[in-house]
């Protein structure tokens, strides 16, 4: 009995990690990630075909600050949003540490859009010193 009970543990293990890396966009994610750094070089750059999405809360926007001319949709309000998206551009999608902006870049990659997740969210964002609004 221990041995399968041995076992059963080691299985659950190895799903839970499996899960957590899902959940981070590490495997199998259908959109590319990149870091803060990397994030501002894009918005710097952007000559129009850039969207930045802020997929936090409206109090998070607020309060926490957001990035200069991100667009808020909260990841609850998004499936039922896409339409203030233009598919004809890129998107930024970035959240508090990276988690709902996964979720967030599955939908919208889902739904035809190019994505890019911001990993770390505004909390690397802020320490790595950059811009806020």
């Amino acid at each position: 009995m221990k041995n399968i009970a041995d076992k059963l543990f080691w299985v659950v293990l190895i799903l839970l990690g499996l899960y957590m890396l899902y959940n981070k966009g590490i495997i199998l994610a259908n959109f590319e990630s990149v870091n803060s750094k990397v994030a501002y070089e894009m918005i710097e750059q952007n000559d129009g075909n850039l969207t930045v999405l802020d997929v936090r809360t409206v109090d998070e926007f607020k309060k926490d600050g957001h990035l200069v001319d991100a667009k808020l949709i909260p990841l609850q309000l998004l499936g039922k949003n896409l339409n203030m998206l233009d598919k004809s551009k890129k998107i930024l999608v970035y959240c508090r540490s990276g988690s709902r902006s996964v979720s967030a870049s599955r939908i919208l990659s889902d739904a035809g859009f190019t994505v890019v997740n911001m990993s770390g969210g505004i909390i690397d964002w802020k320490a790595e010193k950059l811009p806020i609004k």
